[in-house]
């Protein structure tokens, strides 16, 4: 009977133990972004690349938007965050960014709208509800539907910020969450406007969906322009870890940084760093 209970005592103590080493092997190998839905393909493609590289580990993706990111970096729900804007001065006392790209914002119409161009005015206008028809800007005469992003969202910071608005300036028919489901909606309607990457509308467009990106303070919203520093609403594209990373987020971060993932940012029609 003693030596069944010293087996018994034995056994339990080697499955604690093995417990303890997977839990520990799990943690240490596994990361979790949270944040950023404008991030998030990119940080997918680049996070299959590096469990490639690094056979064992897990990187696990989830969006939810820029003021996700920054709140589960800060409390630690994720390993690293996502937030496509530059930090706020009270974020940046606690986080710490790395930037892996630059993007651009543009304002998307139907392919099938006439209309070319809006100057910042028309498109304030058009947003605080003072213009409703498309007649009244060169266009056809047809309701104007404004599709605007949820909060949250660093589209809409930075949308608000460029045009000195504030949200409840907005007159908004639809409120969309990410980029994909602004571009949806804009180009099941021809009479809607919206704002998303101008990297995620270019793939869409060269894919087929039937948007137009339009320009603004007469440059050109494309990668090419983003990158040469002309196109008036640009934005990084951050990775955010609480204090300075260490350990596997910080061999990610190294590598969501080098060159050798440059072709997945292009792919994703997003700025590489300047090397």
């Amino acid at each position: 009977m003693q030596m069944i209970s010293m087996e018994k005592k034995w056994c339990a103590a080697v499955c604690v133990g093995l417990s303890l080493c997977a839990s520990a092997w799990a943690g240490g190998n596994k990361l979790v972004l949270t944040g950023s839905s404008t991030i998030a393909p990119l940080a997918l493609e680049i996070g299959k690349r590096f469990e490639q590289q690094n056979p064992g580990v897990r990187v696990d993706v989830q969006t939810g938007g820029s003021t996700r990111g920054v709140n589960d970096a800060r409390t630690g729900l994720a390993d690293i965050g996502m937030a496509s804007r530059a930090m706020k001065s009270d974020e940046a006392q606690v986080l710490v960014a790395h930037r892996i790209a630059m993007d651009g914002i543009g304002i998307i119409l139907h392919q099938k709208n006439p209309v070319k161009n809006l100057s910042d005015e028309q498109i304030k206008q058009i947003y605080t509800g003072q213009i409703g028809n498309w007649r009244e800007v060169g266009g056809e005469d047809r309701k104007i539907t404004v599709v605007n992003k949820a909060e949250g969202r660093s589209t809409l910071e930075l949308f608000l910020h460029h045009f000195q608005l504030n949200n409840p300036d907005i007159r908004a028919h639809v409120v969309i969450g990410d980029n994909q489901q602004g571009i949806k909606t804009v180009a099941g309607n021809v009479g809607a406007i919206g704002y998303v990457s101008i990297g995620t509308a270019e793939y869409e467009q060269t894919h087929g969906t039937p948007i137009q990106l339009l320009p603004m303070a007469g440059v050109g919203a494309s990668v090419a322009n983003v990158r040469e520093g002309k196109f008036p609403l640009s934005r990084p594209l951050n990775l955010l870890t609480k204090g300075t990373p260490t350990g596997l987020a910080k061999r990610f971060i190294e590598f969501a940084q080098s060159a050798a993932v440059d072709d997945l940012v292009t792919a994703q029609y997003f700025v590489p760093l300047a090397r």
